[in-house]
């Protein structure tokens, strides 16, 4: 079970937070003026509230707690589209961050197979 792994788990945490600097950068560059701004910390800010507060109860690869409880299936959609626009929108910035970003996330999501399945029943 390494999707529970406290190796993994670290690994996400990074992973995490390199996902919302990619949504201000990628935000901030297709888009100019104030509004690059305005974007560049609002894309950021809105993800990393809904990553916060919808969530599995019992899941052990978070806090366990769900302020807003949702299916695991929810969760994972959550987790996938929020990467997924960090890799489009970053790669409007630079190509090789998108796809050291991407190939993260894959590597991340392929060492979380039991916490998919996990997800999947919950």
């Amino acid at each position: 079970m390494f999707g529970f792994h406290p190796a993994n788990l670290a690994f996400r945490f990074v992973l995490e937070i390199a996902t919302l600097i990619a949504l201000g950068v990628g935000a901030y560059s297709v888009t100019s003026g104030p509004l690059a701004w305005v974007l560049a910390i609002a894309v950021p800010l809105v993800a990393a509230i809904v990553w916060g507060r919808f969530n599995v109860p019992g899941d052990e690869s978070r806090s366990g707690e769900a302020p807003v409880a949702v299916r695991g299936s929810t969760r994972l959609l959550i987790e996938i589209t929020t990467f997924a626009t960090a890799v489009v929108l970053v790669s409007f910035a630079s190509l090789v961050a998108a796809g050291v970003l991407g190939a993260a996330v894959a590597i991340h999501y392929l060492l979380s197979l039991d916490r998919i399945r996990w997800l999947r029943t919950h």
